[in-house]
């Protein structure tokens, strides 16, 4: 056995170092290590994104009877603090503390909002489920409060969490370091979905209420970890006395920066942009392309793919110095080649196409995301990145939830209409209502293109930071 580990050791070392997963994210300042370990806070709030926009909104509609306007109702209520990230990233630049700390503080209150509502989520199904002698309007206000503060809590996190990994990170390995974080937060998602469908697949009451008390002690681990020793003290930073900008003194120098207007603006339409389809792709196959079950269960899987490909490239491209609003601009493009090629395949019958759309949407979602925060993290000065960062997250999250709800009453309305032959002899058939919120989503992103193109450095100025070539190092997981 010490024999084949010599071996090992020894293929190891041989391996050049820009074919290690994430090798050039790594820094002297951020080892890769501490990178992974800073990482956590992603995975746990994809944990907390997956038990309210799935789980729990499944099991509230189909196992407990909730309403399901009711449910979409408690399922949005996350957004309503979305806007308060600014707030909370201006609050983190400009902490007041003896301690020494600017991010640390938030991290760990949004932690304990995130226990706090999946601490009370579980007595509250048990009140909806009838279980209890209390009337039923208490489980409803009580599953609203546990909705609010998990999102609430999860906001917080995510958005100190990026403004402390900017904070460590050296500019030059930002745009790996954005990717990297990204990737943690899909992992985040896929392994939740897998194990708790794993150990809710013989589903009672009891297992759902076991899984989100593990859920919440899961997240607190994960944080506390992902936290620990990451943010030097600097208490002559966070003094008391110290003089600090008020939030609508540093809001109205960012807004009038000449780009975060802007940039806020491409933001909000291609969030809407990609957001509207995320609760119609699958019905839309199974409904218009008559694909099973497991088949439109395989597309969140597809998804995926093209979202860590495009993290793959746009970790790549940015780390050799492409303009990130070239990157993001590049990705609403792919998203309008992707829409058309999921409205065509409704009239061609063709599953295949409709498949290189969704994988295509992904890729494109993928590269205007990560592009968008990388300008993002390079837009303010030091002194207000979480500022910054808090503005991207508020009006990416409203905008993406707005979207959301909006794409599926629209889709409704537009189909009702189809239905009883209004809108003509042409528009008849259940693809009509999807094909509609499908060409807002095309307009959107044209819309998009036409907000990012001023910000795009010209090709002349682009500096190239790194000249490596490209392998596994360049493939964010």
């Amino acid at each position: 056995m010490k024999r084949l580990n010599d071996k090992l050791a020894r293929a190891w070392i041989r391996i050049n170092p820009s074919w290690l997963p994430f090798a050039d994210a790594a820094t002297a300042e951020l080892p890769l290590s501490r990178l992974l370990r800073l990482s956590l806070f992603q995975v746990s709030v994809g944990m907390a994104l997956v038990l309210l926009n799935g789980t729990l909104n499944r099991v509230m509609i189909i196992e407990l009877g909730v309403p399901s306007a009711l449910v979409a109702a408690m399922v949005s209520l996350p957004v309503i603090f979305a806007p308060l990230r600014t707030m909370i990233g201006f609050r983190s630049d400009t902490h007041r503390s003896v301690l020494g700390w600017r991010r640390v503080p938030y991290i760990w209150f949004g932690s304990m909002l995130q226990f706090g509502g999946l601490a009370i989520m579980p007595f509250a199904l048990i009140v909806l489920s009838g279980d209890a002698n209390g009337p039923i309007w208490i489980g409803y206000v009580a599953s609203a409060l546990a909705f609010l503060l998990v999102g609430a809590g999860l906001h917080t996190t995510q958005t100190a969490g990026l403004a402390l990994a900017t904070d460590l990170a050296p500019a030059a390995s930002r745009p790996r370091v954005v990717a990297f974080l990204y990737v943690m937060l899909l992992v985040g998602m896929v392994a939740s979905g897998f194990i708790f469908g794993e150990v809710l697949a013989d589903f009672s009451q009891l297992r759902l209420i076991q899984l989100i008390q593990g859920a919440a002690v899961v997240t607190m681990v994960l944080n506390i970890v992902a936290l620990w020793k990451q943010e030097a003290r600097n208490p002559a930073l966070t003094a008391p006395d110290r003089d600090h900008p008020t939030f609508g003194e540093s809001w109205r120098k960012f807004r009038n920066g000449g780009r975060a207007k802007r940039v806020l603006i491409a933001v909000g339409l291609g969030s809407a942009g990609f957001g509207m389809q995320d609760i119609l792709l699958e019905p839309y196959g199974g409904e218009v392309l008559h694909l099973g079950v497991g088949a439109t269960t395989q597309l969140t899987a597809i998804l995926a793919a093209g979202t860590l490909a495009a993290f793959a490239l746009a970790a790549r491209a940015l780390g050799k110095g492409m303009d990130p609003y070239r990157v993001a601009g590049y990705g609403a493009l792919v998203g309008v080649v992707a829409f058309s090629a999921v409205i065509f395949s409704a009239p061609l019958g063709s599953p295949q196409m409709f498949r290189v759309g969704v994988c295509l949407i992904g890729f494109g979602g993928g590269l205007f995301s990560v592009g968008m925060l990388s300008g993002a993290m390079a837009l303010a000065e030091a002194s207000a990145v979480g500022l910054a960062l808090g503005a991207w997250g508020a009006v990416q999250a409203t905008s993406n939830g707005l979207a959301i709800a909006s794409g599926g009453a629209i889709r409704d309305v537009v189909a009702r209409l189809a239905e009883k032959g209004l809108l003509g002899p042409a528009l008849v058939g259940p693809s009509v209502g999807y094909g509609f919120v499908y060409y807002i989503e095309i307009m959107l992103l044209l819309a998009t293109l036409a907000a990012v193109g001023p910000l795009v450095r010209p090709a002349s100025e682009t500096r190239l930071r790194s000249n490596s070539n490209f392998g596994l190092a360049e493939f964010p997981g």
